[in-house]
Order: C-alpha cells, then sequence, then structure tokens
C-alpha cells in the first residue's frame, strides 16, 4: 500500500499545507491549500479543515508521517510561533490525529533543505561571486519576520542549521540609522534585526521617518497599520511617495549590510541566498547595487565580500519544497 505524507509551511501570516503519497520512491502531490493563518484560533484548528478538504479520514493515518515547517524557536518537539498565538506540539498532533510521526523544524531550516532542489529559473542573482564549493552558505529572508538558517557540508551534503539570528541586535552604520535606532529604542527597549528587516520593519522605518514631516514640503501624516509592508512598497514604486521611497531605500541599506555579516560571520563562500515574501516584490530595487554596496562595505574585507555569491529565491514555494524533502525522509525512515 502507498503511504501517505502530510507536510506544511507554517507561518505567521499564511499557512500552506500539502497531502503527498509516496509511490516508487517519489512523493506525489495528492491536495494543497493555502490559508490566513490569523483566521484560525490554534494550528489544530486549520489542520482538521485541510484534513476534511483533503478528504481524509482517521482510518486513513494509520501509515502518515507529517513535518511542519514552523516560525519560531523549536524546543523538545514544542513552539510558540513568534509572530501568532499559536502553540504547536508535535507528540499532541500525532495523538490527536492519529499520525504516527509528527516532527516541527524550523521555517528557514526548511528553505535551506530545499536550496540544492531549485532550478536556475529559481533564482535572481545580485552578485555572481566565485562560489567555493562545500563551503558554509547562508539563507536569510524577511516576510512577517527575519529569518536565518546556516548550511555547513557534513560528509556527502549540505545540513540546515536553524538559528533565531533575527533577533540578534540591530547595528546601525551611519547617521541616520542610529537616529532610527533611538526612535526604535524608545518604543521598543531591544532593537532586534526583525523590528527593521521584515513587514512590519517596513513600517516602523516609515512612521520614524514621519516623524521628521517638516522635510517632506506638501506631505500629510499618513495613518498605517502595524505590517503595512505591503502598503509602504506600492507607495514607493509605483506613487513615488517620498518617505516611502527613503523608507524602502533605507530598508534595502541595512537588508544588505546585515546579510554581508551574516556571510561574514560564516564566511559563506559557498553563497547568500536571500528568501522570504519581501525580496521578490522589491527585486528591481534590490537589483539597483546599494544592496550589494551595503552587502560588500566590510572595511578590510571588503574585497573577499565581493567574490561571495548573492541570489534572490523566487520560488514562492521554496519552504514548501524543503518541508516536503524532510517529511519524505520522516516517511521512508519508518521502513
Amino acid at each position: 500500500m502507498n503511504k501517505r505524507l502530510i507536510y506544511g509551511d507554517i507561518g505567521g501570516t499564511k499557512a500552506i499545507l500539502q497531502l503527498g503519497e509516496l509511490v516508487d520512491g517519489h512523493v506525489h502531490e495528492q491536495f494543497t491549500q493555502r490559508y490566513d493563518s490569523s483566521a484560525y484560533m490554534t494550528f489544530s484548528d486549520l489542520l482538521v479543515e485541510f484534513l476534511h478538504q483533503a478528504g481524509t479520514t482517521e482510518s486513513s493515518n494509520s501509515s502518515l508521517a507529517a513535518c511542519f515547517a514552523v516560525a519560531g524557536p523549536i524546543t523538545e518537539q514544542q513552539v510558540q510561533l513568534t509572530n501568532l498565538s499559536w502553540q504547536i506540539n508535535s507528540a499532541q498532533i500525532a495523538d490527536t490525529f492519529s499520525i504516527p510521526t509528527v516532527q516541527l523544524i524550523n521555517d528557514f531550516e526548511a528553505v535551506a533543505l530545499a536550496v540544492e532542489m531549485l532550478s536556475p529559473v529559481d533564482l535572481i542573482t545580485l552578485q555572481a561571486g566565485k562560489a567555493q564549493a562545500q563551503s558554509m552558505r547562508v539563507v536569510l529572508g524577511a516576510g512577517t519576520g527575519m529569518g536565518v538558517a546556516w548550511l555547513t557540508w557534513q560528509g556527502d551534503r549540505y545540513v540546515p542549521l536553524s538559528t533565531e539570528a533575527g533577533h540578534m541586535d540591530f547595528a546601525p552604520t551611519n547617521v541616520l540609522q542610529i537616529s532610527l535606532f533611538e526612535a526604535l529604542q524608545q518604543k521598543f527597549g531591544h532593537v532586534s534585526v526583525e523590528r527593521l528587516l521584515s513587514g512590519p520593519g517596513l513600517t516602523n522605518i516609515f512612521h520614524c521617518l514621519q516623524m521628521n514631516l517638516a522635510a517632506f514640503p506638501g506631505l500629510t501624516q499618513l495613518e498605517l497599520a502595524e505590517d503595512s509592508g505591503a502598503t509602504i512598497t506600492a507607495l514607493a514604486l509605483t506613487h513615488k511617495h517620498p518617505i516611502a521611497i527613503k523608507t524602502l531605500n533605507l530598508f534595502i541599506e541595512i537588508y544588505g549590510a546585515y546579510a554581508g555579516n551574516l556571510a561574514l560571520a560564516g564566511l559563506c563562500r559557498g553563497g547568500v541566498y536571500i528568501a522570504g515574501g519581501i525580496a521578490p516584490k522589491i527585486i528591481q530595487s534590490l537589483s539597483s547595487g546599494s544592496f550589494v554596496q551595503a552587502f560588500c562595505d566590510k572595511g578590510r574585507f571588503s574585497a573577499m565580500m565581493s567574490e561571495i555569491p548573492v541570489h534572490v529565491i523566487t520560488n514562492p514555494n521554496v519552504g514548501l519544497l524543503g518541508v516536503k524533502r524532510k517529511a519524505h525522509h520522516l516517511l521512508t525512515a519508518q521502513n
């Protein structure tokens, strides 16, 4: 009998779940559904609806494995999502839904697992560099939050290492960024990278710049919701709103510097991969040069930084690809 498996990429804004079947060593997709995460009180509520829509009965779960990529730090297979009020426990999911094997992995561990599966059409190169085989890689991406995972070569393959590096301290590099840091410190206390490099981060930058409205004659103050990243991007790219343009430029500058810090910390000569929902939407701005300039601006190490490849992942389902790969491994390991 063919074995079935469930896997999904669970974020603070959206979730995508898929039911697959293992046939002759390959996973064949059976049913896929996207959801608004905030529309459900718990992950179990969402999973109940997915299984119902997929036509899966309890009796068909006897040989299932499940794997879910989640945005948050996992401890003993339990997680409190960083940007959503869900708590997920793999043992409870296994018991409630009669699934023999359930595993939680970090969402950017899933993205990292998918890097080897990507084709050239899934990537846009910001800096070609000179990739070194079997060298460290890093995957990072701004979306609802900031996710980061390392890829280290072990034996005959790359192995992902999940992190919470999005919550590292923001390191301002010029006078404007220092003023931004000070304003956010007044509001949040600790100013992490995620407070700037995320959808809500774009809003934070915009609000801080708007505090000096006198510098923008003729503009009236805009009241924006906490996570208005998409609105700000549209204001910058479509409506040419001066504060939105400055916000986006500052966001890209900080993004490049942070990616460079991660690449330098891990000596990631194998490449830097930019994922997340924001990068593909602002790809023209990312390609303008300021991202790479900030990435390479590392003083005595600038020449080395210019040799590190930097790519933007444009495949919107990259996290799902990675968690599918992990679920496949879990299912075959049952044999």
